[in-house]
């Protein structure tokens, strides 16, 4: 997350989840159904009040976030992080949720490696976030600058193509203005 974005959410954390809509679990969920291995284990980056992680039916689920401000709203367990260097071990998790945040996150080749490495195999990055291609995306990207957030959003097949230069095998869950792309961690022989 840029160091300004930071700042506005630590601003505004105490009113975020009055004015943001909660996370719709459906295409989380089906993105979540991606995996070729049991989901346990859910990491939501970039999660802010955990509205996403709360909206999933998995056993454990920590909210990473970089502003700390965000986290003092969540109820459930946290770490203050970033997304590029991720505090957790190789093959540590199940699951990465990115919800409606992946926009605020610089250095997008460096997250897209450190989910690669923390997802054990046949674990599953979903990410939901803008298509600016679209014309509310335009409108959004437009209000975000207005703002004074330091936003930069990419389209689901452009996001695909990164995700898949990393190594994951990707689906497009849901198009549109709201997009979620599910990314696969490919099972290594003998797992």
């Amino acid at each position: 997350m840029s160091t300004g974005d930071v700042a506005l959410f630590d601003r505004f954390a105490r009113y975020y989840d009055l004015f943001v809509p909660g996370a719709k679990a459906t295409n989380l969920s089906r993105g979540l159904e991606t995996a070729t291995r049991p989901v346990e284990r859910l990491v939501d980056v970039g999660g802010g009040t955990g509205r996403a992680a709360r909206a999933l039916g998995v056993d454990q689920r920590v909210v990473l976030d970089a502003s700390r401000g965000m986290l003092s709203q969540t109820a459930l367990s946290s770490i203050q992080g970033d997304a590029g260097r991720l505090p957790l071990a190789t093959d540590a998790v199940d699951a990465i949720t990115v919800v409606d945040a992946l926009h605020h996150i610089h250095g997008w080749d460096a997250v897209f490696e450190e989910a690669f490495r923390v997802l054990a195999p046949g674990g599953v990055l979903v990410i939901s976030d803008f298509d600016p291609a679209t014309v509310p995306g335009r409108l959004l990207v437009a209000g975000e600058r207005l703002v004074g957030f330091d936003s930069c959003f990419e389209s689901p097949d452009r996001l695909r193509e990164r995700l898949e230069a990393v190594g994951f095998e990707t689906r497009l869950i849901d198009g549109g203005f709201g997009y979620t792309v599910a990314a696969v961690v490919p099972k290594r022989e003998g797992t």
